[in-house]
């Protein structure tokens, strides 16, 4: 299966595709989230502080991973086409699982992450593939289900994933059951892996793809380069930027934080990711394709920032697990953010560059992820390191909502459409 979808109905087709193979691969993401930050505690001898040291510096190296081969990826993806790419990312994805449902230390936990971060492409990939097959106008509102998908992966992975490090699987596994939600991640991981092989089509045809891979365009610095050279897409890139640098505060402290301040378990916090992430589907399936209709892709992004600005100074200040939920439906607002931000980078690039600006989004991704863990990980370990800092242990969090104030302005500013669409093979654009 190696031919484009150009009707309307082969290129629903097509998402069909994408969508259930990002689904499975967001749910076996979602499965270890409760369960990592407690791994890694159990290894830290039981040290909170430690535990968030050791968290920053694994997601720090992931960062660095995908800096590095996230552009090399992209661009690949161009040239031999996104299927081969997503088939590297799944099978790649299994064999981190393997190596964290066996980690006999933090070094292999360390080893793990680097492994991930190479081959983590997926969810990038998976969005150029989604501008392959659908039109510009239509590509906002499927970037908003692709987005459903994701967080409806988050939604039961973390769920199944606090069953299975819970109670009951517990009692009959014993202490394998911290471990049990790796095997069973690292096993859809594979099936997706095989859906991909015997199932998934290819959706850049050989006629649309880049003539030759060149090293030049596939290493970071090159990539970087490409989103200057197109001057359209450097305000979008920099709101984009500041979002995934604030979006990392959660994934860095949320286990830990929670389980300090609010004295939550891991059933209980995998609950509440069940409450954000559902509360995430309904604004990604339900919302995004009307306010795209009625407010354009800017109006979304707009809304999406705010969002996530006021979202995060709520959660930074609840002094209360119940204050803590009740902000979730104000933070939900930030799932438009993506998908108007997609639409609104996707439109000015053409077909053959589609991989190579999703590199370079991987790339600002990855140097996010390098700073987010050090600075959300390393601010919280210091507010409870330090007496004088024990009522704000929220402050990683307000952190992350002044740089969502940042890039709400930002996109203000450069999040208008561009009235001149890209022409397949031309010169990038300056202006």
């Amino acid at each position: 299966m190696t031919t484009t979808h150009s009707t309307p109905a082969g290129r629903k087709a097509a998402f069909g595709f994408i969508f259930a193979s990002a689904l499975l691969n967001a749910v076996s993401f979602g499965v270890t989230i409760p369960v990592l930050p407690a791994l890694v505690k159990e290894f830290a001898g039981g040290d909170t502080a430690s535990a968030a040291e050791w968290t920053m510096v694994f997601g720090a190296v992931w960062g660095l991973m995908q800096f590095i081969f996230g552009p090399i990826l992209g661009v690949l993806s161009d040239r031999i086409g996104r299927r081969p790419v997503l088939l590297i990312s799944f099978l790649g994805l299994a064999f981190d699982f393997l190596f964290l449902v066996f980690a006999p230390s933090l070094m292999w936990l360390f080893l793990a992450r680097i492994v991930n971060g190479m081959t983590a492409a997926s969810f990038s990939t998976a969005n150029a593939y989604v501008a392959d097959v659908t039109p510009p106008e239509e590509r906002a509102r499927y970037f908003g289900f692709m987005g459903a998908s994701f967080g409806f992966g988050f939604l039961i992975g973390p769920v199944l994933g606090g069953f299975l490090a819970g109670p009951l699987m517990e009692s009959l596994v014993g202490d394998f059951a911290i471990r049990l939600p790796f095997a069973v991640a690292g096993a859809l991981a594979f099936l997706n892996f095989l859906y991909g092989l015997f199932v998934l089509p290819e959706s850049l045809p050989p006629e649309k793809r880049s003539a030759r891979f060149d090293w030049r365009r596939a290493n970071p610095v090159g990539s970087l380069q490409f989103l200057r050279e197109q001057g359209r897409l450097v305000g979008l890139a920099t709101v984009g930027f500041l979002f995934q640098i604030a979006h990392n505060v959660l994934p860095a402290i949320f286990v830990l934080y929670t389980g300090h301040r609010y004295g939550w378990d891991i059933q209980t916090i995998s609950l509440t990711m069940f409450l954000t992430g559902g509360l995430g589907i309904l604004m990604q399936t339900l919302a995004v394709g009307p306010i795209v209709r009625r407010l354009g892709e800017r109006g979304a992004l707009l809304i999406g920032c705010a969002g996530a600005a006021l979202g995060f100074l709520a959660y930074g200040l609840a002094p209360t697990g119940i204050a803590y939920l009740a902000a979730a439906p104000v933070f939900a607002l930030s799932n438009l953010l993506s998908p108007g931000l997609q639409g609104l980078m996707t439109r000015r690039v053409g077909p053959e560059a589609q991989g190579r600006l999703q590199g370079a989004n991987q790339s600002l991704t990855g140097i996010a992820t390098i700073i987010g863990p050090f600075l959300f990980g390393g601010s919280f370990a210091f507010a409870l390191r330090h007496e004088d800092m024990a009522a704000w242990p929220g402050l990683p969090i307000l952190i992350a909502s002044a740089l969502m104030f940042a890039a709400l302005a930002v996109a203000w500013r450069f999040g208008r459409p561009d009235p001149t669409p890209p022409v397949a093979g031309a010169e990038p654009s300056k202006t």
